[in-house]
């Protein structure tokens, strides 16, 4: 009765307020509440639906909806330079949210404030393996010099928010941005609400006002849009996708995993983490707890992304033959019966419970003893990236990694590096693999992305990767929105439309 009469009221207020004729508050329920809004945390999927391109804005913009390439943001135009830099043009007009005009100084303090000690920005990983720096020209104009130089340099600043020069190196808990929106309340535990600016310098959205709830149960924000209580749920499960008037599926940029430590016994020796690798039977999942389109992954990066390596094959499931090499490496004294702990994010995606827990009687099947530990995302950071705990038991963290960009850039370095944040492992030629594809340009860029796609692959066996997803919104019939492969990392609120 109760959600009957709040859909009644939602409907009535469509009919008869101007608020909804063409523009309006909407209601937006996630996942993953946001444990913090800072800025340069942007680039975790759960801060950034909520305030990349809302709040805080890039100086470039990758348009995946029309497949426009990259679009200028808050950089009107960019070229670069003859030493190999890149100079980038700032738009004029523009102010923040608490009243300061933008320009130059504040690019530079962004970007160096990213790259500080001081913190723990998540967008620094996407700098990794180079020697990076931004400088004043004038008021208006800004150069990035990059060693090696950085072919795919714009494309990068799409990561980078823009914060006032006076913020402080460290994290604040309330953004101030030059983007449509202004956070105007955060309640933890229940909402975070941004209004619209009527300052802001592009184009007015039609949603003047976001509020963001949270629920952990897919089920249950799928029925909170049915009942009028939310407009829309960016992500549900497949088993709820029954509507077609409501529900859309996407091609997903997000890739399941479960990254290896490499560092701790047994899961050094290369014949347990083969095992680990055939004795998942990836092929069930499809389906039944993970979306009958979605693919099974070759690599950290979903098939468009440049350089990815179809020769690549999944490992065969092979109980049998993950049980001998067990045999084989515990006759060489190496301890394949240590507890193992798979460590996951308690909303992560959707069944992420019941995909572990098949996971985990598969891999005890032939012979691991596994243990699950599902945490919150402020400490599954903890697992997942540098510096690791001293001390730790063998470790595996099963994750989701976005990119949306099309360049292996956007993960290579963090992922598999010897100094990235969130490699398990060091190889030297992993190491230069990265090195020259990053300087590379056309072809000889994608063979070398190729290649270490298939080395990782076939001959570190880095990881057990598992699935390329398939995504499912919920979308409200009063709005007009249909989800892209950029809806995982944000959620633009300019380009919802109310009927």
């Amino acid at each position: 009765m109760r959600n009957t009469l709040i859909l009644s009221a939602l409907m009535l207020g469509s009919a008869l307020s101007p608020a909804y004729a063409g523009s309006g508050p909407v209601k937006i329920v996630l996942a993953e509440e946001a444990d913090l809004l800072e800025p340069c945390m942007a680039t975790r999927s759960n801060i950034g639906r909520v305030i990349m391109q809302n709040v805080s804005e890039t100086l470039t913009e990758l348009d995946v909806r029309n497949n426009k390439g990259l679009m200028p943001r808050l950089a009107e135009k960019w070229e670069q330079n003859a030493d190999g830099s890149w100079r980038f043009h700032l738009r004029q007009g523009v102010t923040f949210s608490d009243g300061s005009g933008f320009d130059a100084k504040d690019v530079k303090h962004s970007f160096d404030r990213i790259m500080s000690d001081k913190n723990a920005c998540e967008s620094r990983r996407y700098f990794g393996g180079m020697t990076i720096s931004a400088d004043v020209v004038d008021d208006h104009t800004v150069d990035f010099k990059a060693d090696p130089v950085q072919p795919i340099l714009p494309l990068l600043m799409s990561l980078v928010t823009i914060v006032p020069e006076e913020t402080p190196l460290e994290f604040v808990r309330e953004p101030v941005g030059t983007g449509p929106y202004k956070l105007t309340n955060w309640t933890p535990g229940q909402q975070i609400v941004l209004t619209g600016r009527a300052d802001y310098w592009g184009e007015k959205p039609q949603v003047t006002e976001a509020t963001y709830l949270f629920r952990a149960d897919p089920a249950v924000r799928a029925a909170m849009v049915q009942a009028g209580e939310a407009d829309l749920s960016p992500s549900i499960s497949q088993l709820d996708a029954t509507n077609p008037a409501t529900d859309f599926s996407y091609l997903d940029s997000e890739t399941v995993y479960l990254r290896i430590d490499h560092n701790i016994e047994p899961l050094g020796d290369i014949r347990v983490r083969r095992a680990l690798n055939m004795a998942i039977d990836r092929q069930a999942f499809l389906g039944t707890l993970v979306p009958e389109s979605a693919l099974l992954a070759t690599a950290i990066v979903p098939p468009p992304t440049l350089g990815w390596n179809p020769d690549v094959k999944v490992p065969a499931f092979d109980v049998e033959g993950a049980k001998k090499l067990l045999e084989e490496a515990k006759a060489d004294g190496v301890k394949v019966d240590t507890p193992i702990t798979i460590i996951a994010r308690s909303a992560n995606f959707p069944n992420v419970a019941e995909i572990m827990e098949a996971i985990q009687a598969q891999l005890q099947e032939v012979g691991f003893k596994i243990e699950l530990k599902f945490v919150d995302v402020a400490e599954h950071e903890g697992y997942y990236s540098k510096p690791f705990k001293e001390g730790r038991g063998p470790q595996i963290v099963a994750a989701m990694h976005d990119n949306s960009k099309g360049d292996p850039s956007f993960s290579m370095f963090f992922k598999y590096a010897s100094e990235g944040t969130q490699s398990g492992f060091s190889d030297p030629k992993v190491d230069d693999l990265i090195k020259r594809a990053s300087a590379a340009v056309g072809d000889e860029r994608a063979k070398l992305w190729s290649e270490l796609i298939a080395y990782l692959h076939d001959e570190v066996v880095a990881d057990v990767l598992l699935f390329h997803m398939v995504g499912f919104s919920r979308v409200s019939e009063r709005l007009e929105f249909k989800p892209t492969m950029a809806t995982n990392s944000m959620l633009q609120l300019s380009e919802i439309t109310i009927k």
